[in-house]
């Protein structure tokens, strides 16, 4: 049966993916982007199928998450699974960020990456409730919660306090058949990060190369599944053996 999902953040890199696999199987899709205009829509014309809808809006706001979510109710329907992909990141290493841009990364990341995901969460989740729908949620983390991010501490900080909002989640959703799980990166192909894949960077997993999106993009898939609901709660490690823990 075709599922309607949310995906945060899919204009390109993994969203985008994320957005593709659903659609390949059948979903009806609604990609979110917050500015990039013309690559939000050129993915959107790649996804097969139909019935898939384009939302733009903040999710650094809740009113912005909010409007999100009821565009995405509007256009599909209801929410039977949402991907908190949205990102931010900003470098700023502590020996050389003023004061005041220290403070300016950390709200900036902090309001996307976890509290923008938080009010994602909260309106997916009661549009599954009130439906009664036993959906899933499914949050984009990263190897840096556990890793350390010396040049991007808000940023490891954010992925850590995600992964714990989706435990919290999972437990207290447990109830109502949802579902919630995370997924745990290292570094992926995409054009954000393409300035610092390095040969080095290859060589932290012993499979010599980094992750392409639709490696995230399997995993994601399987969480939101209906076989995968034993693995709510869980946080998925998918960095190629870069980082065990």
């Amino acid at each position: 049966m075709s599922r309607a999902v949310l995906v945060t953040g899919a204009s390109r890199g993994i969203g985008r993916a994320v957005a593709e696999l659903f659609a390949a199987h059948g979903d009806r899709v609604a990609l979110h982007y917050a500015s990039r205009r013309e690559a939000a829509a050129e993915a959107f014309a790649a996804l097969e199928g139909s019935g898939h809808v384009l939302v733009q809006g903040d999710v650094s706001t809740p009113d912005g998450a909010a409007a999100i979510a009821e565009a995405a109710v509007a256009g599909l329907g209801g929410i039977d699974v949402l991907v908190n992909n949205a990102a931010a990141n900003v470098v700023h290493p502590l020996d050389r960020t003023s004061f005041e841009d220290w403070q300016d990364a950390w709200r900036r990341v902090v309001d996307v990456n976890l509290l923008g995901a938080a009010h994602m969460s909260y309106c997916a989740a009661r549009n599954m409730i009130e439906r009664e729908v036993e959906g899933r949620i499914v949050n984009i983390g990263s190897r840096g919660a556990f890793r350390g991010e010396p040049d991007h501490p808000a940023y490891g900080a954010s992925k850590a306090a995600l992964h714990a909002m989706g435990q919290s989640l999972a437990v207290h959703l447990a109830s109502y058949g949802i579902g919630v799980a995370s997924v745990a990166p290292g570094f992926v192909a995409t054009e954000r990060v393409a300035d610092r894949i390095t040969d080095e960077v290859r060589q932290q997993s012993p499979f010599g190369r980094v992750a392409a999106p639709r490696d995230v993009a399997a995993a994601v898939h399987y969480l939101a599944s209906p076989e995968a609901v034993w693995s709510s709660g869980a946080v998925l490690d998918v960095n190629g053996a870069s980082h065990l823990r």
